[in-house]
């Protein structure tokens, strides 16, 4: 397939993680402009919003889904003509131009880890980045990860193989992608280009050439950088349907193609029963990353990530101190910049951010994400809680394009000081803890609380009266901060409203998420809390299947001995 179509060579999913990855794809647009950013959430478009295949399916187009879906988007109607594992373009009317996904899930990270496995690749010959330890476990998931894209790569053969006994290999344009980077600890969930680069491959028959761009040239490879937002934009230019203008993805290929952006955009925030927010840059060579919670390690307690041996071993020699710094970072709190040279360092662990021959670029890149944040309308900078209060059950794209409701300027700004934890920011914290937005004073508290034990004990009676706020999402960062960082006796009264908060009969569910995680923080002084947390409820009545594991998981694990 690459040696007759085109291989994009820098394609990021923008997400690196499935559900809001493929949010991107079946929307064209940026997640957290919809407030669908978080992994597997659910909210819904916004008013008179479609998903691509609906546009396709009013041109004509048989549409089908074989079979994955798992958008953070309620469906705004029929998306496809079928969406199932029967799914298929042979179950079309005769001569129906059709469009069809076939997604193989051989690759998955739940796959990596199966055992027992007939081994293929060698795994004494495996390449092992230099953030992960040589383990022999390392090596055998890294080897079997080879083994099963060989095995995709037949699957994917196969499907090719069907639309040419069709005699319809000429008449059909064929794309090939993954839908976010290995499922690998630290590639999986992390948005560096090894969490978010992905395959992209794209054929067009000669007859329908007139289509591609001047870069599209039959066995060779693209530099123009590509993002899942612009999957939509771009098959519906291939059928020659303008996008719409509301999509935020740029058509490649196509009579609506544009030009190429010079950056390209990912991000990470809630992944599984844990909360963070980064946002990710890249000019194709060198990757910017903004962390917004640098108090939060990077390898943070998510259930399903450790089932796989690599994530196990992994943590257990860092705890027996037997790691290089490459990789013990992963067990570390984080900076609040990272910035790395692809072409000197592909494994992404040599942090330029602090060098000064390098202060243009991190510039440059700084201010491209800040453009993106406010241009798109970013609404990750709400606690997630509040992005569904605020929405009042409508879309929360809504939310975001009103600026009375959502005076991202100023949130910005507060959740900018917050997190780039420098010492003379306080004062504008303690005066943000006082905005008449909840959002701005729940940076407020954020900001003491990144910034530790001595910034938490100076202004111990300002977070004491945040645990009246009127916002559940700011008491319970107060809360967090006192609990952590306070005394004894400024714990205590903190961690009963965490205890409080974290009952799914008395609060919603991201609330009850968000309380659980800072009772976790806390560790052994919260200790006390187990019996009671044992006694909790793990579900709730309303509360949407996607979000129905997370509970369960952190009290799991707060409620083990």
């Amino acid at each position: 397939l690459a040696r007759k179509g085109v291989i994009y060579r820098f394609a990021w999913s923008c997400a690196p993680v499935c559900a809001p990855a493929r949010t991107a794809i079946i929307s064209g647009m940026y997640p957290p402009s919809l407030g669908a950013q978080h992994m597997r959430s659910q909210v819904p478009m916004p008013a008179g919003f479609r998903m691509y295949p609906q546009f396709l399916r009013e041109a004509g187009y048989y549409c089908t889904n074989n079979s994955k879906e798992d958008y953070n988007l309620t469906k705004p109607g029929q998306v496809w003509d079928e969406s199932s594992r029967k799914a298929h373009w042979k179950n079309r009317a005769p001569g129906q131009p059709f469009f069809a996904i076939f997604n193989f899930t051989t690759t998955h990270e739940s796959q990596i880890r199966k055992r027992p496995h007939k081994a293929v690749h060698d795994p004494a010959k495996v390449r092992v980045p230099a953030y992960h330890p040589d383990t022999p476990e390392v090596r055998q998931d890294w080897a079997q990860y080879y083994d099963k894209l060989t095995e995709m790569d037949a699957q994917a053969g196969r499907a090719l193989r069907e639309i040419e006994e069709a005699g319809l290999a000429e008449d059909t344009i064929v794309f090939y992608y993954g839908d976010h980077g290995p499922g690998m600890p630290r590639c999986k969930r992390w948005p560096y280009n090894s969490g978010l680069r992905v395959p992209l491959i794209v054929y067009i028959p000669p007859k329908y050439r007139h289509l591609a761009t001047p870069d599209y040239q039959p066995g060779g490879v693209s530099e123009r950088l590509v993002n899942f937002m612009d999957l939509a934009p771009t098959v519906l230019s291939l059928a020659g349907i303008q996008p719409p203008a509301w999509m935020q993805g740029r058509a490649f290929l196509g009579p609506y193609a544009t030009e190429a952006p010079a950056c390209t955009f990912g991000f990470r925030g809630r992944m599984d029963e844990r909360y963070d927010l980064v946002r990710t840059v890249s000019d194709g060579r060198f990757v910017y990353l903004r962390h917004y919670m640098p108090h939060k390690i990077y390898g943070q307690h998510v259930a399903y990530m450790f089932e796989t041996p690599t994530t196990r071993v992994w943590k257990r020699l860092h705890d027996e101190g037997r790691l290089t710094p490459e990789q013990d970072r992963f067990w570390q709190t984080k900076p609040p910049e990272e910035l790395y040279d692809l072409s000197r360092d592909p494994d992404e662990v040599h942090n330029l951010a602090g060098r000064p021959e390098y202060r243009e670029v991190l510039e440059r890149l700084r201010r491209v994400h800040r453009e993106q944040v406010l241009a798109s309308r970013d609404l990750g900078f709400l606690p997630e809680s509040e992005i569904h209060s605020r929405a009042r059950g409508g879309a929360p794209w809504s939310v975001g394009q009103d600026p009375l409701r959502y005076p991202l300027g100023r949130i910005f700004a507060t959740a900018e000081k917050a997190s780039f934890l420098e010492p003379e920011a306080v004062p504008d914290l303690l005066r943000a803890m006082e905005d008449e937005d909840s959002a701005v004073r729940y940076w407020g508290v954020m900001g003491l609380l990144m910034r530790g034990q001595t910034v938490v004990r100076e202004n111990a009676d300002r977070l004491r009266a945040a645990l009246q706020d009127p916002a559940p999402a700011v008491r319970v960062a107060a809360a967090e901060a006192l609990a952590v960082h306070g005394t004894e006796a400024q714990a205590k009264p903190a961690l009963a409203l965490l205890l409080e908060h974290a009952s799914l009969e008395r609060h919603d569910v991201w609330t009850v998420m968000q309380a659980l995680n800072a009772i976790d923080a806390a560790g052994e002084r919260a200790a006390g809390l187990r019996a009671a947390l044992a006694r909790l409820p793990k579900q709730a009545a309303g509360i949407p299947g996607r979000y129905r594991n997370y509970v369960p998981r952190l009290l799991t694990d707060l409620t083990a001995e």
